[in-house]
């Protein structure tokens, strides 16, 4: 890849390969500890001093150093331990810089975007959730850009989440691996699906589904596997079937999984 990796997740727990239960978000059981308003205005204080102490030249507004939704988010996901926070919240900011995600744009990605090979699905799932779907068949690592494509995943991503509903927290990802073959695969891009998603967009990824897997696949998760360590307790294997009644009500259901 033309960009460089994010660092390693860091948890440990890998499941089974073949699971058929749906996953359900963990519930943080410290949220008792954010409760109270006035400690949580103190926390979010807290980071934003250290930011701006520590690191006063990062951008500052919507997803900035002082944008308070952002730093309670990240405060949520660090177990509301201020040093993390400012030390994760930094890196994801100056990420988002110099990536240029806020620069990113319909017109940006439609070169890549017109592959077909990803999208955000027209409507929710059954869970309320925005939905991401991409088409393994339609990427080539071998002849396709590899930073046009990390720029289209980011995009869509950002499109996913603008359109979660009030309530809601985290996005639907879906991989459609009917006619994958070994022309498609491409380790290090999953691994940057994935790891921005642990070190960018924290709790976001609420259950990945990896649709009618080939056979030839099945090695090829044994070794992405340990790579995304704790983010493989996301991953569903599931049938077209299973999506359709599970995911989504007849009106919902992707057109690309239509009969």
């Amino acid at each position: 890849m033309a960009l460089n990796l994010c660092p390693s997740l860091r948890h440990q727990f890998v499941p089974p390969l073949h699971s058929n239960r749906p996953i359900r978000p963990q519930k943080l059981s410290v949220h008792s500890r954010i409760s109270h308003p006035i400690k949580s205005h103190k926390l979010v204080t807290d980071v934003k001093e250290k930011l701006e102490k520590y690191h006063p030249i990062l951008p500052v507004g919507k997803n900035g150093r002082d944008d308070e939704d952002m730093i309670r988010w990240f405060l949520k996901d660090r177990k509301f331990s201020v040093e993390d926070t400012v030390s994760k919240l930094a890196k994801a900011i100056k990420w988002r810089q110099e990536f240029g995600v806020s620069e990113l744009s319909e017109e940006s990605v439609r070169s890549v975007a017109e592959t077909g090979k990803g999208f955000v699905h027209d409507f929710l799932d059954v869970h309320g959730r925005p939905v991401l779907i991409v088409v393994a068949s339609k990427h080539f690592p071998a002849k396709q850009n590899p930073i046009e494509d990390e720029k289209l995943c980011v995009f869509l991503v950002e499109k996913a989440l603008s359109r979660l509903p009030a309530g809601k927290e985290d996005i639907l990802g879906i991989f459609d691996l009917r006619g994958f073959g070994a022309k498609n695969t491409d380790l290090k891009f999953i691994t940057f699906v994935f790891d921005v998603f642990y070190s960018y967009y924290p709790r976001r990824l609420g259950q990945v589904l990896f649709v009618d897997a080939p056979f030839i696949f099945k090695p090829i998760w044994q070794l992405a596997k340990p790579l995304l360590k704790s983010y493989s307790s996301l991953v569903r294997f599931c049938s077209v079937k299973d999506l359709k009644k599970e995911y989504f009500i007849e009106s919902t259901v992707p057109t690309i999984f239509r009969d």
